[in-house]
């Protein structure tokens, strides 16, 4: 399965989007940390207290290599659930990246550990740790559902959620559409139009 989600991180999530008939997505503007990178891997969702980090800890604590931590709180906010040590123990762990629902900080010592991370805010605010949450139970980000096992894609365009059950099936759906991708772009370089290649234009001048 590591080579399935390697193969998901490569098509990429625009492409894996549509090829799962537009797969869940995460709905908000998020910062990629590293410029350029790509992941994917089944998700290890975390809800942490409310301006808390301390299961973060815990979740790196049990983190398995090639996962997504998937890091929320009851409510987005502006807080830094991860930092330059955090981010250390977790590409230590071999965890394939974050995506954090809430602030990171330490910003450029994070883009020279070079672990793919993805974010809602950057903050200097810390959190704290005191709250007990949760490991393994469903979390909502940006509308999309996530849950323990979820294959979660991220790249430039932002991240998307395929549903555990339905990884081969849409990785099998991406790769066909990969090369009719390549041969449409081969049309359009030479001059055709997408106006009449998808039939948009009887929609216009019916």
């Amino acid at each position: 399965m590591t080579d399935a989600f390697a193969e998901l991180a490569r098509l990429g999530s625009a492409t894996v989007h549509e090829a799962a008939g537009r797969a869940p997505l995460v709905d908000v503007p998020l910062i990629q940390v590293l410029p350029g990178s790509r992941a994917a891997g089944p998700a290890r969702t975390v809800r942490c207290g409310q301006g808390d980090n301390l299961m973060v800890h815990a979740a790196v604590a049990e983190a398995l290599p090639g996962e997504v931590l998937v890091l929320t709180m009851p409510e987005p906010a502006a807080v830094a659930l991860v930092g330059e040590l955090l981010a250390t123990q977790a590409k230590g762990r071999g965890v394939a990246a974050l995506l954090v629902d809430a602030a990171v900080r330490d910003l450029h010592e994070l883009r020279e550990l070079g672990l793919p991370i993805w974010a809602r805010y950057v903050r200097v605010r810390g959190a704290e740790k005191a709250v007990p949450g949760t490991i393994g139970e469903p979390v909502e980000v940006g509308g999309a559902t996530i849950r323990q096992g979820d294959a979660v894609v991220l790249d430039s365009d932002g991240a998307v959620v395929v549903a555990a059950g339905r990884v081969e099936e849409v990785l099998e759906a991406a790769r066909a559409r990969a090369p009719r991708e390549v041969e449409k772009r081969a049309k359009l370089e030479a001059g055709a139009l997408s106006y009449d290649l998808d039939g948009l234009r009887r929609l216009v001048e019916k």
